[in-house]
C-alpha cells in the first residue's frame, strides 16, 4: 500500500486508498517508500496518473502494490497497463509473478505476446521463450508482426527450431525486415551455418549497419576470420562506415587471424571518428591488444578512458593474469575495489587463477567463501571449473575434487579440469580413474581438452596401449593435426619408450609453433640423446621457429641427461643474450642439476649462491641429489638444512639425505634423519615396478611375495644370478642402505622390485623378445649394472623408465653410458 501524504485532497483518490486498505490482507506490507507529490498523481481529467506511479516503481513491492491498486480501480483490464506490469515484474525478477499477470490477461494483443517471449528471453529461460512463440501462433489467432522474430530467433538453441521459424518469417513476408534480417543471420552463424547466413546476406535488397555487423559477428562467432574481414571490406566500398558495434565486432576477428596490422588501422579509424571514447570499443582495444601481448597498449587504451565498467576492469585484469603478472593484475582488483566497482562471476574467475599463480592458499579459501555468498556455482558452470582449477593448481587436490562433487552442473571442461590438476600433481592414476568415470556418462563427449588432460596421465604410468587407444580416437575425431593433441601424443609415444613412433608422428604435425619441437626435444632428452636433442634444436631454429622458456628447459635437461656441461652453459647464456628470456626456477634447477651429475658440486654450489632469485625445493633437491650421487656428505648437509627450511614436507629429501649418511657408514646420521621424518609423521614412498604382459599390467613392490608366480620369480633371479656371477657380476653391496649382515644384503638387492619386474617378464614373454619395465623410483647402481649383464645373457633389449629418465639395456651396454 502506498502511504501517501495526508493533505490529499481528492476524495475519489482518498476513497480508492481505503478501498485498498480493506484489501490489505491480500497486499500485507506498509510502503513508505514511494515520495510522490500528491498533485503529481492527477492528470487532466482529475484521474489517478498510472503513468506516474509506474515511473515511481523501483522494487518489487512497489509494483505489487500498484498491482493491487490497477485491480481495485479496474485499470487492470486495460491492455497496455496489463503488458506493462508483465514487464515491471520481469524487469525486478519475478518471472512467476509475470506470467501469472500474463495469464489473467482476458484480451491479449500482440504487443503482450511478444512482451511476455522477451521477457522469457531476458530472463534466460530461452526454451520458454520458444514455447511461447508457438503458443501464441497456434492459439491466439493474431499475426506476429516483425517486432515477434528477433527475440524469438535469439532464443532458439536447436536449428529445427530456427527453421520452423524461419518459415513463419517467409510466409508473413518478413524476410526483408532489417532487423528480422540480421536475427536470421545471427541464428545460422550461431549454429555455425555461415553459408547460409552469407546467401541470405547477399540477397538483402537494403542492408543497413546492423545487416553488416551481424554479418561480420557471425563469422567471427564462427572463426571465419578471413571471411569476417572480407566483409568489412565490401562494406567499406559500398560506403558504408563503421560505427561502434562494427568495430567492436572486428576487433575480435584481429585478434583470432594473429593480424596486427588491421588491427592496429582500425584502431587509427577509431582515433580519426573520435570512436576512442566509446565504452564498448575501448573495451574491446583492451582485449584485442590482450590477446596479442601488447599489454602497454592495452593500459594506455585503459588509462585514457573517460569511463569504465565492469568489464573495463575485467579485461585489465585478465590482461595482466593471461600475461602472468598476477600481482599488478591483483594491483588492478584492489584499485576497482576502492573505486566502487563490484566484482561480478568474470572478475572472480580471473582472481581464481590470479590467487593459484600467487599460491596464495590463505586467500583461496576467502575467493570461494566469496563466491558460495554470491551463489554463483548455481548460475554458470564456468565459475565452478575456475574454483576446481584453482585448488589443483595450488596443489590442494582435496579440495578441488570436494568442490567438483558439488557442482550443480559438470560439463566437459569440469572432468578436463580435475583430470589434468591429478594429473599435474603426480596423481596419474587418480587422473585416469576420473577419465573412466567420465567415460560412463553418456551426456559428455570426450573433447580436444580431454585427450590433452589425460594423455600425459597415460605418459606417467606407461600405459602405451590405453594411449593407443586414445590415439584412435584422435583419428577417428579428425584432430591428427591439432598441435596440442599431437603433440601429446608424441610425447606420450616418447615417454612409454617408442621415440621412433614419436618422431615419425612428430614429422607428420603442423610444427610451426615451438610447442611440438618442445616435446620432441624433452623425449629425447630423456632417453639420453643429448646429441640428438641438440640438432633438434638447431634444425628448429632452421625453420624459423623461435624457442620459449619451455624450450630451454627441455633443452637444459637433455644436456644434463647426456653430461654435455658447456653445451648446457652455452644455451644457458644463448636464451638470456639471443633470445631475451630471463631465466626462470625451472632453467636454474636445470643448471644446478648439470653441474651436479657431471661432478661439479662446488660450480653447482657456487651457481645456487650467485643466483637472483631466491632458490626453492627444486634447486637446493638436485644438489642434494647429486651430492647423493657423489657422496659428499658435507655439502649434502648444506642442500638438506636448506630443503628442511623451504619444503619440509617432502619424506624424499629425508631419504636422500639418509642415503648420503648411509653411503659413508654413518648409521646414527642415517638414525636421526629417519627419526625427523618420523615425529613430522612423513613415510618414504615404496619403491615399485610395473611391467604390462599379455594386456594386463603387473606391479611389484621390493620384497614382494604375493605375486602368484612368485615362486618361478625368484627360481629365474637365482638362475640369472649365478650365470652373472660365472661372467664376473660382483653384487655392490654399498647400494644396501641399511645396517644388516652381508648374506642380507646381497637378498636384499634381488628383491628389488625392477629385478622382479624383469624376471617375471623373462618367465612370462617369448625367448629374447624386447622388455619395458617403469620403475617410480631412480634405479640404484647395483640394479643397473645387474640388468647390463640380464640383456647380455637373455640377448634381450630391456628398457627400463625410472622417475628421472630411460635405460636402453641391449648387448650388456647401456644407452645413458652409466651416466645418470
Amino acid at each position: 500500500m502506498f502511504r501517501l501524504a495526508p493533505s490529499c485532497k481528492d476524495r475519489r483518490l482518498c476513497k480508492l486508498l481505503s478501498l485498498l486498505q480493506a484489501h490489505r490482507p491480500l497486499f500485507s506490507a506498509a510502503a513508505n517508500s514511494l515520495q510522490i507529490s500528491p498533485d503529481c498523481l492527477e492528470n487532466e481529467s482529475g484521474e489517478i496518473d498510472f503513468d506516474v506511479l509506474f515511473q515511481s516503481c523501483t522494487k518489487l513491492h512497489h509494483v505489487k502494490r500498484l498491482h493491487a491498486l490497477l485491480l481495485v480501480s479496474g485499470k487492470i483490464k486495460t491492455v497496455f497497463s496489463s503488458t506493462k506490469l508483465v514487464n515491471f515484474y520481469a524487469n525486478l525478477g519475478d518471472l512467476s509473478f509475470s506470467r501469472h499477470t500474463f495469464d489473467h490477461i482476458s484480451y491479449r494483443n500482440v504487443y503482450t505476446w511478444n512482451s511476455m517471449i522477451s521477457v522469457y528471453v531476458r530472463s534466460g529461460r530461452l526454451s520458454e521463450a520458444v514455447d511461447c512463440f508457438y503458443q501464441f501462433t497456434l492459439t491466439s489467432g493474431l499475426r506476429p508482426d516483425f517486432y515477434t522474430f528477433p527475440p524469438v530467433l535469439k532464443a532458439c538453441r536447436n536449428l529445427v527450431d530456427g527453421k520452423k521459424i524461419h518459415c513463419s518469417v517467409l510466409k508473413l513476408g518478413f524476410e526483408w525486415d532489417v532487423f528480422v534480417a540480421a536475427s536470421l543471420l545471427h541464428m545460422y552463424c550461431r549454429f555455425g551455418l555461415a553459408n547460409v547466413a552469407r546467401k541470405l546476406f547477399d540477397d538483402m535488397p537494403v542492408r543497413d549497419n546492423g545487416s553488416w555487423n551481424a554479418m561480420i559477428s557471425g563469422y567471427c562467432q564462427s572463426g571465419n576470420a578471413v571471411e569476417a574481414l572480407d566483409i568489412l571490406d565490401e562494406m567499406r566500398l559500398e560506403g558504408v562506415s563503421m560505427d561502434p558495434i562494427t568495430v567492436a565486432s572486428i576487433l575480435p576477428v584481429c585478434a583470432q587471424s594473429d593480424n596486427i596490422l588491421s588491427g592496429l588501422l582500425i584502431h587509427l579509424y577509431i582515433i580519426k571518428h573520435g570512436l576512442e571514447f566509446n565504452l564498448f570499443v575501448s573495451n574491446n582495444l583492451i582485449n584485442m591488444y590482450t590477446k596479442f601481448g601488447m599489454i602497454r597498449h592495452a593500459l594506455r587504451v585503459f588509462d585514457q578512458m573517460m569511463e569504465r565498467d565492469v568489464v573495463s576492469w575485467n579485461s585489465i585484469i585478465a590482461a595482466y593474469e593471461q600475461s602472468n603478472d598476477p600481482i599488478t593484475a591483483h594491483g588492478f582488483f584492489t584499485t576497482m575495489q576502492q573505486a566502487g566497482i563490484q566484482p561480478d562471476l568474470l572478475t572472480l574467475v580471473s582472481l581464481t587463477s590470479i590467487v593459484a599463480k600467487l599460491n596464495d592458499c590463505r586467500n583461496s579459501r576467502a575467493v570461494h567463501g566469496f563466491i558460495m555468498r554470491r551463489g554463483w556455482f548455481m548460475e554458470d558452470v564456468i565459475i565452478g571449473n575456475a574454483v576446481v582449477d584453482m585448488y589443483a593448481k595450488l596443489g590442494v587436490i582435496n579440495s578441488a575434487r570436494a568442490v567438483f562433487e558439488g557442482l550443480p552442473v559438470k560439463d566437459v571442461i569440469s572432468w578436463n579440469t580435475l583430470i589434468t590438476g591429478y594429473a599435474q600433481n603426480g596423481l596419474a592414476s587418480e587422473a585416469i580413474e576420473v577419465f573412466q568415470m567420465m567415460e560412463e556418462c553418456n551426456e559428455i563427449n570426450a573433447n580436444q581438452g580431454t585427450y590433452v588432460s589425460i594423455l600425459p596421465a597415460y605418459s606417467h604410468v606407461g600405459a602405451l596401449r590405453q594411449g593407443i587407444k586414445i590415439h584412435a580416437r584422435v583419428i577417428k575425431n579428425c584432430l591428427c593435426f591439432d598441435v596440442f593433441v599431437a603433440t601429446c601424443l608424441v610425447d606420450m609415444y616418447g615417454k612409454c619408450g617408442r621415440i621412433d613412433d614419436a618422431m615419425s608422428l612428430f614429422y607428420q604435425v603442423p610444427r610451426s609453433s615451438s610447442v611440438p619441437w618442445n616435446a620432441v626435444i624433452s623425449c629425447h632428452g630423456i632417453h639420453g640423446h643429448g646429441d640428438k636433442a641438440l640438432n633438434l634444436f638447431r634444425q628448429m631454429l632452421d625453420e624459423g621457429v623461435r624457442p620459449d622458456h619451455i624450450t630451454f628447459v627441455s633443452l637444459l635437461a637433455a644436456c644434463s641427461h647426456s653430461g654435455l656441461v658447456s653445451e648446457g652453459q652455452r644455451y644457458f647464456h644463448m636464451m638470456q643474450e639471443e633470445f631475451g628470456i630471463k631465466p626462470h626456477l625451472k632453467h636454474y634447477g636445470c643448471m644446478v642439476d648439470l653441474f651436479g651429475r657431471a661432478g661439479h658440486l662446488g660450480m653447482a654450489h657456487n651457481f645456487i649462491q650467485n643466483m637472483p632469485v631466491r632458490p626453492d625445493a627444486s634447486i637446493w633437491g638436485a644438489l642434494l641429489g647429486a651430492c647423493r650421487i657423489h657422496g659428499n656428505m658435507e655439502l649434502g648437509a648444506v642442500a638438506s638444512d636448506r630443503l628442511f627450511e623451504v619444503d619440509s614436507e617432502n619424506v624424499g629429501y629425508y631419504v636422500l639425505m639418509s642415503n648420503i649418511y648411509a653411503n659413508v657408514g654413518k648409521w646414527e646420521g642415517v638414525d636421526e634423519v629417519r627419526s625427523l621424518a618420523r615425529d613430522r609423521g612423513l613415510k618414504k614412498t615404496p619403491g615399485w615396478s610395473s611391467i604390462e604382459v599379455n594386456n594386463k599390467v603387473d606391479i611389484f613392490y621390493t620384497g614382494n611375495r604375493t605375486h602368484p608366480k612368485y615362486e618361478k620369480i625368484y627360481d629365474e633371479l637365482r638362475n640369472l644370478t649365478a650365470k652373472m656371477k660365472s661372467l664376473g657380476y660382483v653384487p655392490d653391496k654399498s647400494f644396501v642402505l641399511q645396517d644388516v649382515e652381508e648374506d642380507e644384503k646381497e637378498h636384499i638387492l634381488t628383491s628389488h622390485s625392477e629385478r622382479l619386474a624383469i624376471a617375471f617378464g623373462i618367465i612370462s614373454s617369448p625367448p629374447k623378445s624386447p622388455i619395458q619395465i617403469f620403475k617410480n623410483l631412480r634405479v640404484c647402481g647395483d640394479c643397473h649394472n645387474w640388468t647390463k649383464f640380464i640383456s647380455q645373457i637373455t640377448e634381450r633389449e630391456i628398457i627400463v623408465r625410472d622417475s628421472n629418465r630411460f635405460h636402453h639395456f641391449k648387448d650388456g651396454i647401456c644407452s645413458c653410458g652409466d651416466y645418470w
